[in-house]
């Protein structure tokens, strides 16, 4: 059994940090809509605004928030980018209280640039802390609490906005980034030695390249990074496409589709801690073949079977814990691997491949229901054919998955 009290003021820290980007990027949305917006600026583009400011910095910043987790003391590069989201919050503060909206984009962008420079320090602490033996528990109650941290977060909003006052936002962004800074402060790890010898290179596409060849000599690292990849696709195609679904198909309120949201965030946090707590030492590789079948399955019971709504909301909360299942051995493996302080740049190519597969998803998304006259079904269709090329890629390229898979089931029997 893994001593959680190790790990606990980098999962605490990692909750205040998603809470706080969520938080914000949801009371923007939720409550500048009521502000006077620049005549070019409908709601629906304020919302793709707001969405790209947290992903475009890891596309442009993750190569340099990896040259730090290597070149730096990553508690360090931790602890002064968590102190940095105070005076963001103070620029969001500001934003809110004179209805600026284009200062409160403005403060997204630096949160979404912040959380880019520290991640790969964040992420590659996790071994620090917990060593090798800790790679999958440690992995997968951080994902946990970052998924929390989503829920949280934007369930916060939506109250705050209906209760909304610029001294209770205020309030709420300031004391979270205040306890994320304290409990940095109090994370303790083993770090190797700085070095030199990271990617010398800021260029995104160039990053890329190095770093894929980089992971080639390190065994499954770049199928780990597919796997993580195609989980944040597949998971992002899905929480796009039950906001049409619930509302074509059921024609739902808003509240009953965010209540679906919800569930399915906490199914994912359910399946990453139970996966991370059953994997113990070990890195359950043999999880990932039987959860992309199970996620394929979910997805053919939304498509295929005329399900109620609260049927609909059972089926997207069980594919969200089955694919939080899926997501902990690939995390572990990036963890497990003997990458040395060489991981944070690969964790900077991590989050740089998860932000393109979300735009790829994103792109498939747009284009099927273009094409389709926003017909969710068809989307669970491309979905069902994403799954399956994923699962087609690890059955053909390592045998170790089939072999590992075989030995659980045959042990369990």
């Amino acid at each position: 059994m893994h001593k959680l009290s190790k790990w606990i003021s980098l999962f605490i820290c990692n909750f205040f940090g998603v809470f706080n980007d969520n938080f914000l990027k949801n009371s923007i949305i939720f409550v500048a809509v009521a502000w006077s917006l620049p005549t070019w600026m409908t709601h629906s583009q304020l919302i793709s605004i707001v969405g790209s400011c947290l992903v475009f910095p890891y596309l442009l910043f993750s190569p340099l928030g990896g040259r730090l987790a290597v070149r730096y003391s990553k508690l360090k590069v931790f602890r002064i980018l968590k102190l940095v989201e105070v005076p963001i919050m103070l620029v969001a503060c500001i934003s809110f209280y004179y209805q600026w909206i284009e200062l409160a984009i403005v403060s997204m962008l630096l949160m979404g640039t912040q959380s880019s420079l520290y991640s790969p320090s964040k992420y590659s602490l996790i071994r620090d802390i917990g060593g090798e033996e800790g790679a999958s528990f440690g992995s997968g109650l951080f994902e946990t609490m970052a998924f929390l941290g989503i829920l949280l977060g934007t369930f916060s909003a939506s109250v705050v906005s209906d209760h909304y006052s610029v001294w209770l936002f205020s309030g709420v962004i300031l004391g979270v980034a205040f306890l994320g800074y304290y409990s940095a402060k109090t994370i303790r790890a083993n770090e190797l030695p700085a070095e030199r010898d990271g990617s010398e290179t800021l260029n995104p596409i160039k990053f890329v390249k190095e770093n894929y060849i980089f992971a080639k000599r390190h065994h499954l690292v770049n199928s780990a990074v597919l796997g993580a990849s195609s989980f944040w696709l597949i998971s992002n195609m899905v929480q796009m496409n039950t906001i049409i679904h619930c509302k074509n198909v059921y024609e739902v309120s808003n509240s009953a589709t965010g209540m679906v949201m919800a569930f399915s965030a906490v199914g994912i946090a359910l399946g990453t801690s139970i996966t991370g707590h059953f994997s113990g030492p070990k890195v359950r590789k043999g999880l990932i073949l039987p959860a992309l079948m199970g996620m394929i399955l979910c997805l053919i019971l939304m498509l295929a079977v005329p399900l109620s709504f609260v049927g609909f909301t059972a089926a997207v909360t069980l594919f969200a814990f089955i694919a939080g299942v899926f997501q902990v051995p690939c995390m572990a493996m990036i963890q497990f691997s003997d990458l040395g302080r060489k991981r944070g740049d690969t964790i900077a190519y991590l989050n740089m491949m998860n932000f393109i597969f979300i735009l790829i998803g994103t792109a498939l998304f747009s284009l099927t229901t273009a094409i389709t006259n926003e017909n969710s079904f068809m989307v669970f269709g491309v979905l069902i054919g994403v799954c399956i090329l994923v699962l087609i890629y690890f059955l053909s390229r390592y045998n170790d998955f089939r072999l590992e898979t075989r030995k659980m089931f045959l042990k369990n029997s």
